[in-house]
């Protein structure tokens, strides 16, 4: 039996991009894109066996990807000076995420302040920096869905395959999925993904507590940090109480 659940992607083609060159630790400015386009088919496939809607400009970036790597695989015109070749076929890539990352950053920047000045402005001075609640939480930093799928990944890598013939008995919906994680959440005040699994590791159970962080993030419901690039994934509900 297959278990089909869909939700829409929150978080666009450029910012997966923005993610892989981080991840790499590239420049921006000289982007290898046979790498990069590998690893991005890598995610569209990935994202497709779970389900999840992929928006058309996804695969418009694939396929840009593509043009731009065929373009650079292609010997220069005889005759033609490196000044005739024309701009490098990236720089038109590279200038979105340029103005992408400034915006994405700044709306951070707008999404960290307080309350009182970030929904709702008054005059006078600034509000004064919120102060850290914990040492572990400054040494963590917050992911963000490609993290989480690359998470999922090598969780999924690691179960064997042998429970094809195994009967599950257990009812289990998306909803109720949330709404467990968001009553642990409030009695625990924070949780991993491996304590939500248990000892329990079907296959069918990681996909529905996976999705189900998936639409609690989308809903800004309960957000996901990490202390380090493999370190363990905590989850804390977006709003204290």
């Amino acid at each position: 039996m297959n278990y089909e659940i869909k939700l829409d992607i929150f978080e666009g083609p450029l910012d997966l991009l923005l993610y892989l060159i981080r991840k790499n630790e590239i420049d921006i400015y000289n982007i290898p894109i046979a790498l990069i386009t590998e690893q991005y088919l890598s995610y569209l496939d990935m994202m497709r066996s779970l389900n999840l809607d992929l928006a058309g400009e996804y695969l418009v970036l694939a396929s840009t990807l593509v043009h731009i790597k065929s373009k650079l695989l292609l010997p220069p015109v005889e005759g033609e000076d490196e000044e005739e070749e024309g701009e490098d076929p990236r720089s038109e890539l590279v200038r979105q995420l340029l103005e992408y990352q400034a915006f994405k950053e700044a709306a951070l920047h707008l999404d960290e302040r307080p309350l009182l000045e970030r929904d709702v402005f008054k005059r006078g001075a600034p509000a004064a920096e919120p102060v850290s609640s914990g040492q572990e939480e400054e040494a963590m930093n917050e992911v963000d869905v490609f993290e989480l799928v690359a998470a999922f990944r090598r969780i999924v890598a690691g179960l064997d395959r042998k429970e094809d013939l195994e009967i599950d008995v257990e009812k289990m919906s998306l909803t109720d999925r949330i709404n467990e994680i968001m009553e642990r959440l409030s009695e625990e005040g924070q949780i991993t993904f491996a304590d939500l699994l248990g000892d329990r590791m079907e296959r069918r159970r990681i996909i529905y507590t996976f999705l189900a962080i998936l639409e609690l993030m989308k809903l800004r419901m309960i957000r996901a940090y990490q202390s380090g690039p493999f370190g363990t994934i905590r989850l804390f509900p977006a709003v204290e109480g």
